[in-house]
């Protein structure tokens, strides 16, 4: 593969809309940036000091005066990785659950979640930390408290489904969920405290999220207004909306395929933006009907 291509693919694949895939590119693009560093630094001594300059820049620091310097690390640490097993599997259960959660809830909130996730993962470390080691300036990295956060959310809203793992075979998502946060909470006497909080704290937000939303109340939906921009053109022009459509989708009047065909799509790009739960129940059965045709 020549670089031309190689670099049409990437463009591709982040083109595709999926959230997920910006996700992970740019959880590789850090780990990779700092691998670069490090090896530089092994090379040239006198640029030993910059892998740890940027690890100290881009963790999460509980010591209250570290924090206050570099607030950013609340957000820049649930991108950062330096170790490649973490990283890998951190990647391989973002995709799996990611998507997961996009295909039932929309890509819209994937980028939110996994934000709140790791913000509230980051905020139980800190809270943790200080208080079993104040004195201590303790650091966090790693996308682990967003990509549990994406289980657990999973979990509760579709707690039946299936999945297959290896030697285990078919697993409903509640007990996987359920698994991950006991064997967390029986690893904190064996260190690791305050990376088995974030975990947990990560957990807690995805389960009170969908319970949340399940009751009508969205706390994603002030950072879906910030970065969509679609949505935040859209609300002005629904105010001045004074019947509602009864659909809002619009069928073209073509030949009975052609029409067919484009109402499909129009429900399939509904599932990518919202996911399948923003389906009426006459959309889900219309497509049930089709998928058994």
């Amino acid at each position: 593969m020549n670089g031309t291509s190689f670099r049409s693919d990437i463009r591709f694949w982040l083109r595709q809309g999926n959230t997920i895939n910006h996700l992970l590119f740019w959880n590789i693009v850090v780990f990779l940036l700092l691998g670069v560093v490090h090896v530089a630094g092994w090379i040239s001594p006198a640029t030993g000091f910059i892998p740890t300059f940027l690890y100290e820049q881009l963790s999460l620091h509980s010591a209250l005066p570290a924090l206050i310097s570099k607030p950013w690390g609340l957000f820049t640490y649930m991108f950062t990785h330096v170790a490649i097993f973490h990283l890998f599997f951190n990647m391989l259960n973002l995709y799996w659950f990611g998507n997961l959660f996009r295909s039932f809830l929309g890509n819209h909130r994937v980028l939110p979640l996994y934000l709140l996730g790791g913000i509230t993962g980051g905020l139980i470390f800190l809270l943790v930390y200080n208080l079993a080691y104040s004195s201590i300036d303790g650091t966090l990295i790693g996308a682990s408290a967003s990509v549990i956060c994406m289980l657990v959310a999973c979990a509760t809203k579709i707690p039946n489904y299936e999945i297959g793992l290896l030697f285990f075979g078919p697993v409903r998502l509640k007990w996987l969920a359920l698994a991950v946060v006991v064997l967390d909470a029986i690893a904190i006497p064996d260190g690791n405290t305050g990376g088995i909080a974030a975990h947990l704290g990560g957990a807690l937000m995805g389960f009170v999220y969908i319970k949340l939303l399940d009751n009508g109340t969205d706390i994603c939906q002030p950072l879906i207004w910030l970065f969509n921009r679609r949505v935040r053109v859209e609300s002005p022009r629904r105010k001045r909306i004074f019947k509602p459509k009864k659909s809002p989708l619009k069928i073209v009047r073509n030949g009975p395929e052609e029409n067919r065909q484009n109402h499909l799509d129009q429900l399939l790009d509904k599932i990518n933006d919202k996911g399948y739960e923003s389906l009426t129940p006459e959309e889900k059965a219309w497509l049930k009907k089709m998928s058994q045709e």
